[in-house]
């Protein structure tokens, strides 16, 4: 039998178990020896991007899974096939995703394949590089997203600049911010602390929690561009993320 224990690469549980007690609305998956192993091998730079994108795609089934929790749910009464009542619950609200293009919408697979013909909307912030400043350049939302919970969904978590950003964005629909769930894999205690200040109402459901961010903005030891390996796009350099 394998006991793990975490290592200086991520956050140790202190610093954890303190950002959840400071942010109510934070929560951490519990990653089990099979989770642990998913996230070891989309973390390797050696892996091909078929296996990136097999593995991370079932990682992120998990955090989506999660997320879908922290939604409102009412009692709901059906019968069976054997003509008896279950007493069980129903989602109390429409849903929706909306992914931070490029990166996000690698996680719009595994919503739809929890929630079915789930209506999704796409935001595209980029970052001026004299400023430093995340500026949006386009956005595509559900017409009744305001009477909608909202999935935001972006698989880091870094400076929270871009995360912020779209977070404004649904603000400014009329979505309120206790109907938002913010979703991710990998983030760093500097990048949940800029985000959950600016928004306390807001759910935050990431995989795991890493150590801090380099003096390039990237989370370390992180997973590199998740987009570009993803995708598979761009070869993997350490650049500005938000």
């Amino acid at each position: 039998l394998c006991c793990f224990k975490p290592g200086m690469s991520t956050a140790s549980q202190e610093v954890v178990q303190a950002l959840k007690e400071k942010h109510p609305h934070l929560r951490v998956l519990r990653l089990n020896a099979q989770m642990r192993a998913i996230m070891t091998f989309i973390r390797d730079k050696s892996i091909s991007r078929e296996d990136f994108v097999f593995y991370a795609d079932r990682i992120v089934r998990f955090v989506v899974e999660e997320g879908l929790s922290v939604l409102p749910y009412t009692e709901k009464v059906i019968t069976t096939p054997t003509d008896t009542e279950y007493h069980g619950l129903t989602f109390d609200s429409k849903i929706c995703g909306v992914s931070i293009v490029r990166a996000g919408e690698c996680m719009e697979k595994a919503l739809q394949q929890c929630c079915r013909k789930i209506r999704l909307g796409k935001i595209l912030i980029q970052r001026n590089e004299e400023t430093a400043e995340a500026h949006l350049y386009y956005q595509k939302l559900p017409q009744d997203i305001a009477q909608r919970h909202v999935l935001l969904l972006d698989p880091m978590l870094a400076t929270g600049g871009s995360a912020i950003k779209a977070v404004e964005v649904l603000l400014k629909a009329g979505v309120p911010e206790k109907q938002i769930v913010f979703l991710n894999i990998i983030s760093c205690p500097e990048g949940i602390e800029h985000f959950c200040q600016r928004f306390p109402e807001i759910h935050v459901v990431t995989a795991e929690v890493d150590s801090n961010l380099n003096d390039k903005k990237y989370i370390i030891p992180g997973i590199g561009d998740f987009g570009d390996r993803y995708f598979g796009t761009d070869l993997f350099h350490l650049g500005n993320p938000l």
